[in-house]
């Protein structure tokens, strides 16, 4: 998928695979009866049809049966492989030399000119995510595991490479469960890459809570669209002016003054109840941080 020559989709037959398989006894010298299993079509298919194949051959041959040479198919649906025909011979598997195949000759300087036209591969571009935008090790293999997902994270990092780790975490976090929720990959994602980096930059900037956040993000990925219409659709907007809270905390002071006067006496802990009580003024759009330093400020 990275060298652009697969799409991937193995529901299409993008991919298919055979499986050779046979079984001896430990320490002997002759190999088993091979049978081939055909035209697997995914990663999964090919873990299970080898584990089947496998554990039927060693049943054969324990109940005193031979295992035949022959082509099989892996039934998902059944579980099991199926015999499909009989293959006797080597030649039935084509294993003889064709004299119409002329020698192949390549150059070194072929090559050299193959190599340097090759793109990025997933574990160089792992290793530039960890040294360009700081990600955790971890991180940076996830992204870049899934071509798309790599390309879509980066672009959403369009002007805002500073906050690659917080993109990261919710592309990682928060996209991929509602993807894989719905049985979805990133290529079928209703939300355009600078959308989830232009709503990751709102909360860095203070104009969005984490809650208010998720509210814009669920409406992302139900309807599409960008982060400041649904922001403006949904009435949210996190309250930063330091006058206009000043004036709330000021209101909330006044109507508690015993726990005002407990506060001061040492019951630090209903700084929360303050809080809570601005928050709930304010419809929960002031911004948490600021709320906090001017409460402290106010109540020492």
């Amino acid at each position: 998928m990275y060298l652009g020559v697969c799409d991937g989709n193995m529901q299409e037959g993008s991919l298919r695979c055979d499986a050779n398989v046979s079984v001896r006894l430990s320490g002997s010298a002759e190999f088993g009866t091979r049978t081939e299993l055909k035209n697997l079509n995914s990663f999964r298919f090919v873990e299970r049809a080898l584990a089947f194949e496998i554990e039927r051959q060693i049943a054969v041959i324990e109940g005193g049966g031979t295992v035949n040479q022959e082509t099989r198919l892996w039934n998902e649906g059944r579980g099991v492989t199926e015999s499909m025909r009989s293959k006797e011979e080597a030649h039935d598997y084509r294993y003889f030399p064709d004299p119409d195949l002329l020698p192949l000759s390549v150059s070194p300087a072929l090559v050299d000119a193959i190599r340097a036209s090759q793109p990025e591969l997933a574990e160089a571009k792992a290793t530039r995510f960890v040294v360009e935008y700081g990600l955790a090790q971890y991180d940076a293999r996830q992204l870049t595991a899934d071509k798309a997902l790599a390309d879509f994270f980066e672009a959403s990092l369009k002007g805002r490479a500073a906050l690659a780790k917080k993109i990261c975490n919710w592309i990682l976090t928060e996209l991929l469960g509602k993807l894989n929720a719905a049985d979805h990959d990133i290529t079928e994602c209703p939300i355009k890459p600078l959308a989830l980096g232009r709503l990751v930059e709102l909360i860095a900037q203070g104009t969005l809570s984490g809650k208010m956040a998720k509210a814009v993000f669920e409406e992302l990925y139900a309807n599409g669209g960008e982060p400041e219409a649904v922001i403006a659709a949904l009435g949210l907007s996190q309250v930063s002016d330091a006058g206009q809270l000043a004036a709330v905390i000021e209101e909330v002071v006044s109507a508690h003054a015993a726990n005002v006067a407990a506060y001061r006496a040492g019951k630090t802990q209903l700084l929360g109840f303050f809080v809570g009580e601005v928050m709930k003024r304010t419809g929960g759009q002031a911004n948490p941080k600021l709320v906090n330093e001017l409460l402290r400020k106010k109540l020492a």
